[in-house]
């Protein structure tokens, strides 16, 4: 970490438990529990004793604390904007605590303006002293949109994808992508709950809020995400649920999703059920591509290449089929005196998918074919206060298998419009070829947390990660082509401390990053069992404070590590060449940020900005190989990451919301020698990272009436404008100025239209993607679809 940051830190804590009124607090004279009618717990509720200065917001499990006051009679009030306030009438005597509950009510008439205007748990996320983002996707519900899609309109983050649905992408926040970011669902790794769960294919609908971390993040999520993380919500009310939704557009294109539940409240018995269904062609059309035209031809295949001449036309995409399917069911028991939460799920996923071109465009592949099915068994359990109070604990525990099929048998050379000529090597520029993929995976994941008083809080989590790689062609006779063993093991513990009535929150944490390698590797005419181990210690911390109640500003700190991917080392048996040898990467974080809200009458604005650095050592980027038509991951020594991002957004009422955000960052290579040997710079040196954006923004704008035609009912018109900066496809510092490789500046356009009836029951939307139908480009030069247009039915009961 650099030295001021170190001092920083040192001074942060110093300053801070100077600051404490000391650990040893008196019992609290109240205390107890705020829930719904159906028992859930209700936080960021306000517990007050009336006609005092005493007051306190309830915490996650809705659990408050208030200070001690003197033996009396008080009346307590707990208030929050969507329910009815509720009182009660307390007797406190001298040396005991008085300990009650508090059960809301819905205020059917505010919830309208609860969404608009009250402090929602979006916002309060918004709010910690992390670098995050929060996303509502309720807006998004009645869209065809999929997580990516709403993600990329957030600051500070850009999702590159190699196609149309089921592609390939690529994820950066804050200039750190790929595997430097993690994703969950409910806190749990999505990778573990199997191959077709991804952001590019979950449905906004499975979805109740998308939290995105900067940088820093919290030791509960468990995880080496060195360039940050999204964690994925999904509806955990205790109520009875139905949703689905199918929509159809171009292409061919259907997406289906159900999410569904069932709560028996006499004995808390409940079901789970959630799944979804992705199809399409993909057959867009293809501008400015290369085909080959005359010769002597028989059917698609070109059998003499005299007179044939490459000529620049469109054409459609041949061969891009693409479908998925997940379903998942978990049964358990919630809200016993020995459990909050125990399920035990089954999932199952497949996905099939046509391979329509390699890392790059002028790679054609006409029947290359990728299949993949994964089978995941969970456990979960969750349980507040346990054997004491303040004790809360959350398990997960998997078992799941991925299996993945790449089949490349035809010794062809194809081409744009679907036809081809015989080569001595298959379309992938290897042997014939069905290559199987099997990877057992066992997890388990533990935290616990630990509330010592209102103003201080302590936090550990373990995950410990055990995956093996088994890789074939069962076409050939020998055995495994690059089997191992990776376990990763990650402890993480943090302290958190509320000071000057909870205006400044401070949160520091030490983490160990363990990763545990074995692999057979063929040496002298033989295979040898090779072991590594990766031992790496992080700390940091994370600091808010609050000049006003809606006002702050925020600091963030780490030195952390990301550990090697098992695509990075054994392949993904497609597009990735395997690489054992990477290190893991490294890198010290710091994040400055301030937001700002308010509101007069009706309208409400919103604003925040933040400046971020980052130093990234054996930095892991993707390197394109031309001989094998692969993309093979490298270590780069150093890579510095400067920027900026800003965002604004203003609401009237449920009328009418407006949100504009911009995103300038600079990820250059620092490594001024290739290695300790040679004293000649590299060519690239200060160059900035290629095939990656550095200025990029969004503006989201939306207007609605509710009660249009009849009452319940809600018309919705949603515009959406994108705008990517042009950059470098390779690196700058090669090739002479016109003759430079860049991805062109872009500026996207999408719009859609919405109609709900019976309170949301009843929901139509009509979309329409790319409106101006722009040449767009994406992840190394690929292009993306051009005008689509979908159509979505959901319906929707609770």
């Amino acid at each position: 970490m650099p030295r001021s940051s170190s001092i920083f830190l040192f001074l942060l804590i110093t300053i801070s438990f100077n600051a404490l009124n000391g650990l040893a607090q008196k019992v609290p004279s109240v205390s107890g529990y705020v829930k719904t009618e159906s028992g859930e717990a209700l936080p960021g509720v306000t517990v007050s004793i009336l006609k005092t200065a005493h007051g306190v917001t309830t915490d996650a499990n809705g659990f408050f604390e208030l200070p001690p006051v003197k033996a009396g009679t008080y009346a307590v009030q707990a208030t929050l904007m969507g329910y009815q306030a509720v009182s009660q009438t307390v007797v406190i005597q001298s040396g005991r605590t008085a300990a009650f509950n508090f059960q809301l009510k819905e205020n059917q008439q505010n919830l309208n303006e609860v969404s608009v205007y009250g402090k929602t748990e979006t916002q309060a996320v918004k709010e910690q002293a992390f670098t995050v983002n929060a996303i509502e996707t309720k807006q998004f519900q009645n869209t065809t949109a999929d997580l990516n899609q709403v993600l990329n309109r957030s600051a500070g983050v850009r999702i590159r994808e190699q196609g149309g649905l089921g592609s390939n992408f690529n994820f950066s926040i804050n200039g750190l992508s790929g595997k430097a970011v993690k994703y969950f669902i409910d806190g749990v790794p999505m990778e573990v709950m199997g191959s077709a769960m991804s952001l590019n294919n979950i449905p906004v609908n499975l979805s109740e809020r998308i939290e995105v971390y900067k940088g820093v993040v919290p030791v509960q999520l468990g995880s080496d995400a060195m360039g940050g993380a999204v964690n994925v919500i999904t509806n955990q009310k205790q109520t009875n649920y139905l949703d689905v939704s199918h929509s159809y557009g171009s292409f061919n294109t259907h997406r289906s999703a159900l999410t569904a539940q069932y709560v028996h409240k006499p004995t808390g018995i409940t079901v789970k059920a959630s799944g979804f269904f992705n199809y399409s062609d993909n057959n867009y059309k293809m501008r400015g591509v290369e085909i080959l035209e005359g010769g002597t031809r028989n059917g698609d295949q070109i059998t003499d290449l005299n007179g044939a001449n490459f000529v620049i036309t469109d054409v459609k995409r041949f061969h891009d089929r693409y479908r998925s399917g997940m379903g998942q069911v978990e049964v358990g028991i919630s809200n016993k005196s020995w459990a909050d939460v125990l399920y035990a799920g089954f999932g199952y996923s497949e996905s099939r998918q046509d391979q329509q071109t390699g890392f790059e465009q002028a790679i054609v592949y006409g029947n290359v074919e990728r299949k993949g099915k994964s089978s995941t068994g969970t456990l979960r359990y969750k349980k507040s206060n346990l054997l004491l109070n303040g004790l809360d604990v959350n398990l997960f525990a998997s078992l799941s298998t991925d299996k993945f099929l790449t089949v490349d048998t035809l010794l062809r050379q194809y081409y744009w419009d679907g036809s081809w000529t015989t080569k001595g090597a298959t379309e992938m520029g290897g042997i014939k070829s069905l290559s199987h993929i099997i990877r057992p995976r066992a997890f388990l994941r533990a935290n616990a947390s630990y509330t010592l008083s209102e103003r201080h809080s302590f936090n550990l989590n373990y995950t410990i990660d055990r995956l093996k790689n088994e890789s074939y062609n069962e076409l050939l006779v020998s055995g495994d082509d690059m089997p191992g063993i990776m376990t990763k093991q990650i402890l993480g513990l943090a302290y958190q401390q509320e000071l000057l009535d909870k205006r400044w929150t401070n949160t520091f944490f030490v983490k160990y990053y363990g990763l545990g390698l074995e692999r057979k590797k063929w040496i002298d005419g033989g295979y040898q069992v090779l072991t590594d181990n990766f031992p790496n210690y992080g700390y940091g911390a994370a600091s808010r404070y609050k000049i006003l109640p809606d006002f702050g500003l925020k600091l963030s700190l780490e030195h952390t590590f990301r550990l090697q991917e098992v695509e990075e080392v054994f392949g993904d048996g497609l597009n990735v060449q395997p690489n054992p040898d990477l290190k893991p990467e490294r890198s010290d974080n710091v994040n400055l940020g301030s937001y700002y809200g308010f509101r007069t009458g009706k309208h409400r604005f919103f604003a925040e900005a933040a400046g971020f650095y980052r130093n990234a050592s054996d930095f892991i980027y993707p390197v394109a190989d031309q001989r094998s038509k692969a993309l093979k991951n490298e270590n780069k020594s150093n890579v510095r990451v400067t920027g900026f991002e800003a965002e604004l957004r203003y609401d009237y009422a449920d009328l009418l919301s407006f949100n504009i955000n911009a995103t300038y960052q600079s990820a250059v290579n620092m490594t001024k020698f290739g290695s300790t040997a040679s004293n000649v710079p590299e060519a690239t040196y200060k160059n900035k990272i290629p095939n990656q954006p550095w200025f990029f923004g969004n503006a989201n704008f939306g207007i609605g009436k509710s009660d249009v035609f009849t009452k319940g009912s809600r018309l919705q018109f949603s515009w959406f404008t994108q705008y990517v900066h042009w950059f470098y496809l390779t690196w700058e510092a090669f090739g002479n100025v016109n003759g430079k490789s860049t991805i062109p500046s872009q500026l996207i356009h999408n719009a859609t239209l919405s109609y709900s009836l019976a309170d949301g029951r009843y929901n139509v939307s009509a979309e329409c993607r790319n409106l101006t139908d722009d040449l767009a480009y994406d992840n190394f030069r690929l292009q993306k679809p051009g005008r689509a247009f979908a159509l979505k039915l959901r319906y929707f009961i609770h």
